[in-house]
This record gives C-alpha cells, structure tokens and sequence, in this order.
C-alpha cells in the first residue's frame, strides 16, 4: 500500500470518529451534562481518536520502511 493512501485513511478516520462523536454529543445533550459527564465524554473522544491515529500512523510507518525494490539476494 501506498503512504498517500494510508494517510488519507487516517484522515478519512479521524474524520469518522469526529462526526460520530459530535452527533452524539448534540444528540444525547452532552452539553447540558454535568462536568463529570462532559469531561468523561471527551476523555473516551480522545483515547478513541488517539487509537485510530496511532493505528494509522503505524501503518504509515509500515509503507514507508517496506523496500519498494525486491532485494537482489
């Protein structure tokens, strides 16, 4: 796979996450939660996002290391 195409993955996900987890906040009233709640939301919004970005940062990783040219051995 190609860097471009893992990196616009990783965009594209983070991208997911981000509206899944704004609808939910305006759809389930996070807003007019407590500060608990709030700040339980935003602590699972970014774990969350933090996983699919060190997942897509590896498999970026992973591209850019892999030889393009067989080796001649």
């Amino acid at each position: 796979m190609s860097v471009r195409r893992e990196v616009l993955g990783l965009v594209g996900l983070v991208l997911v996450v981000d509206a899944i987890f704004a609808a939910t906040y305006f759809l389930a009233g996070i807003g007019r939660a407590t500060d608990g709640a709030k700040l339980a939301f935003t602590a699972v919004w970014t774990v969350a996002t933090l996983l699919v970005v060190v997942r897509g940062l590896t498999r970026i990783r992973r591209a850019r290391v892999r030889p393009v040219w067989p080796s001649s051995s």
